[in-house]
């Protein structure tokens, strides 16, 4: 490969904080709890508890993958009287589920 082709991929790629970012987001996804939940979510947006039920975990242990899916911008949560209900942050958090589970789904 020509040294100038090799420059012009150098320079299209991100910068390095992006890249740490990225694979940072990509970490999320790398447990299966964690995966469980945004998938719980992507259906339907759900108290902890109810996640708690759905996933037969306890009330700490999912509030705690909130937590780190609420730090890494991929939940939200939304106060309502005394408990706070959790959603995806945006569509771009379905489409990474939908992509992925596609790819792992093809034969």
């Amino acid at each position: 490969m020509a040294e100038d082709t090799k420059q012009i991929i150098r320079d299209m790629l991100p910068n390095d904080d992006i890249i740490y970012n990225l694979a940072q987001l990509f970490k999320m996804f790398g447990d299966p709890t964690r995966a469980r939940i945004l998938k719980c979510l992507q259906i339907k947006d759900l108290y902890v508890g109810e996640i708690a039920d759905i996933l037969e975990m306890s009330i700490s242990a999912v509030s705690h993958q909130l937590r780190v899916l609420r730090s890494a911008k991929l939940v939200k949560g939304t106060k309502e009287g005394k408990e706070v209900k959790y959603s995806l942050d945006d569509d771009h958090v379905t489409k990474i589920l939908e992509y992925g589970l596609t790819h792992v789904n093809e034969e």
